[in-house]
């Protein structure tokens, strides 16, 4: 069943829903992409998000922006700034708060600390010494003693061809040095036998119902989710499964409560046009979805929707558990007194919403 959804008329806002958290004008070829959000010990929210763009350093040291909410979310102060950050999610370990990346597009991959509640930072810690990887504010996974997290490598040349792999690290390591984390082997897209599918990126480590690591990605350009499956040290392809917006960037997350995963995705629904040509390109409608087991996945509700394609969008969205609610960052698509943004890809803001009450029938 599908709820009422909040449908917002271009001409009848003056701001996107939710609370504005960065805004960046288009004229600066700068954009607003990687948000990520975590809850810190005591109810405090720190999101942030990176540049990218041909204005912006993303292709040889990227700039990353940390963000603070010390009242549930309804204001936020800019509390830090730094380069060698990009493709981003924050997440919490021992009492610190981390950042892991990479240090541009395709570059090498980082992460760096926080004591103090993401005030002040440590400097990047670089994990590998040559570039070529790829990832997004994906979620961390702990299972057998380990943390988890998924990435890719991309082969020099043209878009796609990404090789997915898993990184893990000892719960007692030092989760910034080098030689605490451990990769899989990389896994390339098995073509012929997963179409549609072009490629595969922006991977999910996720454990599964029976204690499983899987890594589910998604596949570009049609609305299904890859699940590959940890076997030794490699992974394996296992199956497509339709999933609403799996042609655009999601994060999975088990509730106990409930006892389901969860997920705020963009399906490619079939009253727009476009959506039929270029699912990967629609991204004006933001859903809940969930599933008992990561193969079987129902929309809950919608939860915004912008009627126009072109330059409204509410996507790579990530978010927590809150209680009753989830809470999510948003890298928006919207009207400002700019004109917008010159596509909906190109974001220009990065935006807090609440999804309240997200479990009610």
């Amino acid at each position: 069943m599908l709820f009422p959804v909040l449908l917002l008329a271009a001409l009848a806002v003056d701001l996107p829903p939710g609370v504005v958290i960065d805004h960046q004008p288009a004229a600066t070829r700068q954009y607003i992409g990687s948000p990520s959000i975590i809850i810190l010990p005591g109810g405090d929210y720190v999101a942030s998000h990176d540049f990218f763009g041909a204005g912006s350093t993303q292709s040889v040291s990227a700039v990353s922006r940390v963000f603070r909410s010390t009242d549930k979310g309804a204001t936020w102060k800019q509390a830090a700034e730094f380069k060698d950050q990009f493709w981003s999610n924050l997440f919490l370990h021992k009492d610190a708060l981390y950042l892991m990346g990479t240090t541009y597009e395709y570059g090498r991959m980082m992460i760096r600390k926080s004591t103090d509640k993401g005030f002040t930072w440590s400097a990047a810690s670089y994990l590998t010494d040559t570039p070529g990887f790829h990832t997004a504010p994906v979620p961390m996974a702990i299972s057998k003693g380990r943390i988890w997290r998924a990435f890719e490598f991309h082969p020099e040349g043209a878009w796609g061809n990404f090789e997915a792999f898993l990184v893990s690290a000892s719960l007692h390591a030092d989760l910034t040095k080098p030689g605490s984390w451990k990769m899989t082997q990389r896994l390339a897209y098995p073509g012929a036998a997963a179409p549609p599918g072009q490629t595969w990126l922006e991977g999910n480590a996720v454990v599964g119902p029976r204690g499983e690591i899987f890594d589910i990605l998604r596949v570009h350009d049609t609305e299904k989710a890859a699940i590959t499956r940890l076997e030794g040290d490699a992974l394996r392809f296992v199956e497509l499964v339709e999933f609403p917006g799996g042609a655009k960037k999601f994060t999975i997350r088990w509730d106990k409560k409930s006892r389901r995963y969860w997920t705020l995705s963009n399906p490619a629904l079939p009253e727009f046009p476009l959506s039929a040509k270029n699912p990967a390109s629609v991204r004006n409608t933001l859903a809940l979805m969930s599933s008992p087991d990561l193969r079987a996945w129902r929309v809950e509700r919608r939860v915004l929707q912008h009627p126009d394609v072109a330059k409204h969008a509410f996507q790579y969205v990530d978010w927590q558990f809150d209680g009753a609610d989830l809470v999510a960052a948003i890298r928006t698509g919207f009207d400002d007194e700019e004109g917008g943004p010159p596509r909906a890809h190109d974001a220009n803001f990065l935006t807090f919403f609440r999804v309240a009450n997200f479990r009610r029938p």
